[in-house]
């Protein structure tokens, strides 16, 4: 590690929500009393939460050993190392100005290609949404809580030795899209998510974000009544093409990124019934990114519409 770099990503480490960081570890709060949020103690057994976070301060204190801090001393503590092995778990191969990619190291590597069984996500078990810090999480994406609990659920996974929890969007294969405040993960097997309303038209998304928020648009605005396709993955488009061909319109919300309009442009060249709908959102990286950007404060009438 560099170590000018090592200094900046203290103190962005630091600034990183507790009680949500808490949260993607599988630790939600027993009771909260105005800024105090008092846990069972993620560092030891305990029957009476004794494991204090105040969220104004943004620092710890767990009363049963007598130590407490930021988050850096607690994940020292967490995963029984050093300060420098700690920021490397959370810094290295990441992008620091994108709070929401600082992950410990062991949930990265389960991105790898050839997974070891220690870094292997496994799924426990699927429920409603229900953590404060999950349906926050989706309320600062501008997503309504009652239009994700249609779609989603609150799975529970086990990396590495130890249980985390997040969001879960199930494909058509039985594999989930994972997401909490802090990283994106994906279960096995990896697929794309059909939802049929006997359309004959059908809207293709990248992520599930932004059919979420097409949905929540779509409050606001009327949707005419369409099929979906979630690619999940935009490599996964070749595979949704069997499917897509069955309709008289396919509606492409791609990313504007280079891969998605590099995907957007070859679905323009298979077939005139191909619609290319990220001008919609010009100025923002996807569709998600546009409700975030376009929506006032308390969910208010949007700043303009989108169309």
């Amino acid at each position: 590690m560099k170590a000018r770099g090592d200094w900046k990503s203290i103190e962005h480490i630091k600034a990183l929500d507790m009680v949500d960081y808490l949260a993607v570890l599988g630790h939600e709060p027993v009771k909260v009393r105005n800024v105090n949020y008092w846990y069972h103690s993620p560092l030891r057994g305990e029957k009476t939460p004794s494991f204090k976070v105040n969220r104004q301060l943004n620092c710890w204190y767990d009363h049963g050993i007598g130590k407490g801090g930021t988050i850096i001393d607690f994940g020292m503590l967490y995963y029984q190392c050093s300060i420098t092995e700690f920021l490397q778990k959370m810094n290295a191969g990441l992008v620091l100005s994108d709070p929401v990619n600082l992950v410990p190291k062991l949930v990265r590597e389960s991105f790898s290609r050839e997974p070891t069984s220690e870094s292997k996500l496994t799924i426990l078990q699927e429920a409603p949404l229900t953590s404060i810090s999950l349906i926050r999480y989706l309320q600062s994406r501008c997503i309504p809580i009652d239009i994700a609990r249609q779609f989603c659920c609150q799975v529970s996974y086990q990396m590495g030795g130890k249980d985390y929890y997040g969001i879960g969007f199930k494909n058509d294969s039985g594999g989930y899209e994972i997401r909490t405040p802090f990283f994106k993960a994906s279960s096995s097997p990896k697929d794309i998510t059909t939802i049929a309303n006997s359309g004959k038209q059908v809207l293709v998304f990248e992520g599930f974000s932004d059919f979420l928020s097409h949905l929540t648009l779509g409050q606001e605005q009327p949707v005419a009544k369409a099929d979906f396709v979630i690619l999940n993955s935009v490599s996964f488009f070749e595979k949704a093409h069997p499917i897509l061909e069955q309709y008289e319109s396919i509606h492409l919300y791609m990313d504007r990124d280079p891969a998605g309009q590099k995907t957007t442009a070859h679905a323009l060249s298979l077939s005139a019934r191909y619609k290319e709908e990220s001008h919609r959102y010009i100025g923002s990286k996807d569709l998600n990114e546009w409700l975030v950007n376009n929506t006032k404060p308390q969910r208010k009438n949007l700043k303009h519409k989108l169309s």
